[in-house]
């Protein structure tokens, strides 16, 4: 039996190994399509490559996603909503109520829909404090926050500073992600910046640009002006968000765009930290921002003016006029002089003398260096408290632009 199972097999063999001979004489073409077949199944069609295992893992050349990442916890998103008139009696919708009591609608005023604002903000502290926009939350009623790990909640007004746009919120959550404060004195034009914020209500978003210029005045935004200029895309809902360095560090905050349509083109501003530091700190301190004043209207010396009155000044701030009693007045300052310096830092236009003067301490003399008629002269000037802008002082009155 076991011989005959031998001998079948032989055979079988033996057959087998003429047909492969004869298929490989006769027709050749089989075999290597049956090993191209064979080889497609263990290549891929197309030659590509891959990235050796344990390379690629950590970022990219180039890339700023650890900057992002460490920065984009502590942005929120700001929601505020001011409610409309009082809502219709729903009972006039009954028309046997209607009948016999009339239309009680009449000396109602009609229902408008809550007004919604939405913006962005940066938690500065692990107590809670949210850097934003004074605009954000303009005559909101109500204040919510939401942030990136999903959780929400109600914030509290803590101060504006409408002269600079900024507002200081509080919440009161545990475990609150936080902003690093970056250095405004190591920026400079051409360092990349990242914008991130929540425009058009899309959700967080992060773009990116360079510094493209610092100081920034003279655009009629706020009445202190010292923005950072930016290409990085801004949009509306941009607003109170964070505009951070490479590494995540907190440079300023976003504040308005330059645009013709409403949408970003490629100039937008931010406050920069140190401002927003100094107003945060002031607003917790004291609960509004206090700043030096000398009650002066000052006018930009132009070339054109300095023709006009034969001045030998071609920069500096012109006294258009004094305030009667200020403190200007009482050192003796009058309207046509040209203020030169201030504590010996240059006044050079409006704009800088505003910021000079408004970051001495009232009840401090400075000593204010001026031409008048030509002729350089010296100032002691007891600096005073400058009063709150006008709509900011009803508030306060309520709840109970002033120059340099």
């Amino acid at each position: 039996m076991l011989r005959r199972f031998w001998l079948f097999f032989a055979q079988a063999v033996t057959v087998l190994l003429a047909l492969m001979f004869i298929i490989a004489t006769l027709k050749p073409q089989w075999l290597q399509h049956q090993g191209q077949f064979g080889k497609q199944l263990a290549e891929p069609i197309v030659a590509l490559r891959e990235v050796a295992p344990g390379i690629g893992s950590g970022p990219a050349q180039g890339s700023y996603a650890d900057g992002a990442q460490k920065a984009m916890p502590a942005v929120v998103n700001v929601f505020s909503s001011k409610d409309g008139s009082l809502p219709p009696d729903a009972r006039q919708n009954d028309p046997l109520f209607r009948y016999f009591f009339g239309d009680r609608n009449n000396n109602r005023k009609p229902q408008q829909p809550p007004a919604a604002n939405l913006g962005s903000g940066v938690i500065v502290s692990p107590d809670g404090y949210i850097l934003t926009n004074q605009h954000v939350i303009e005559g909101a009623d109500q204040i919510e926050i939401a942030l990136s790990d999903g959780r929400t909640t109600n914030a509290k007004v803590i101060g504006i500073d409408p002269e600079t746009d900024i507002a200081v919120l509080k919440i009161n959550l545990p475990n609150l992600p936080t902003i690093t404060l970056g250095r405004m004195d190591r920026a400079r034009v051409g360092d990349v910046v990242l914008a991130i914020g929540n425009p058009f209500g899309v959700g967080q978003t992060v773009t990116m640009g360079i510094i493209s210029a610092l100081g920034r005045n003279h655009l009629g935004i706020n009445t202190f002006e010292n923005f950072i200029q930016t290409d990085a895309p801004i949009n509306p809902g941009n607003s109170g968000g964070a505009l951070v360095d490479v590494n995540g560090n907190l440079l300023g905050i976003n504040t308005a765009i330059y645009s013709r349509s409403g949408g970003s083109l490629g100039i937008g501003f931010a406050i920069p930290v140190s401002t927003a530091r100094s107003v945060l700190q002031s607003i917790i301190t004291t609960g509004s921002v206090t700043r030096g004043w000398i009650g002066v209207e000052p006018q930009d010396v132009t070339p054109e003016i300095a023709e006009s009155f034969g001045l030998h000044q071609k920069s500096g701030a012109i006294v258009a006029g004094v305030l009667q009693g200020g403190p200007a007045d009482k050192a003796g300052i009058k309207p046509g002089d040209i203020l030169l310096s201030v504590n010996g830092q240059e006044i050079t236009d409006t704009t800088r003398l505003l910021n000079v003067i408004a970051q001495i301490k009232p009840g401090t003399d400075a000593k204010v260096h001026l031409a008048r008629k030509n002729h350089d002269m010296d100032l002691d000037v007891l600096i005073g408290k400058r009063p709150p802008p006008p709509k900011q002082a009803e508030q306060e009155d309520g709840e109970g632009d002033s120059g340099g």
